[in-house]
C-alpha cells in the first residue's frame, strides 16, 4: 500500500513539475517575442500579419515553429535551411532555448487555424 501511495505522490509531483516547466517556457517565450519584436510583422495577436504572405503563428504546432526557426537560423546554404531577408538575421540571434520558448508561447495562443480535421 505504501508503494502505491508513494507512486501516486511521485506521479502527481512530476505532473505539477511538468506544468510549471511548460508555464515558464510560455512566459519566457512571451518575453522573447517581445524582445525580438515578432509582432511587428506577424501582428499583435499573431493571427493578423501585416502582409498576407506572412504566416499566422498563433496556435501553430510547436514542432513546426521550432523547425522553421532552426531552418531560418541555418540559412539556405545549409541543408534543410530557409532563406528570408527578414527572418534569417533575426533567427541567427536566437538560442536553442529561445526557439523552444517561442514555439511554446506561440503554440499556446488561441487560434482559428484548423489543426485537425
Amino acid at each position: 500500500m505504501k508503494k502505491i501511495i508513494s507512486l501516486a505522490i511521485l506521479s502527481l509531483s512530476a505532473a505539477v513539475s511538468l506544468n510549471a516547466s511548460a508555464d515558464s517556457k510560455i512566459d519566457a517565450g512571451k518575453a522573447a517575442v517581445t524582445k525580438f519584436n515578432c509582432a511587428s510583422c506577424h501582428g499583435a495577436d499573431f493571427k493578423t500579419p501585416i502582409d498576407p504572405a506572412y504566416p499566422i503563428l498563433a496556435g501553430q504546432h510547436k514542432d513546426y515553429l521550432k523547425h522553421a526557426l532552426v531552418s531560418y537560423k541555418r540559412g539556405n546554404k545549409a541543408s534543410n535551411g530557409r532563406s528570408n531577408p527578414i527572418m534569417e538575421p533575426l533567427a541567427k540571434q536566437l538560442s536553442s532555448q529561445d526557439i523552444e520558448n517561442i514555439a511554446a508561447y506561440l503554440h499556446s495562443l488561441p487560434t482559428n487555424l484548423v489543426l485537425r480535421k
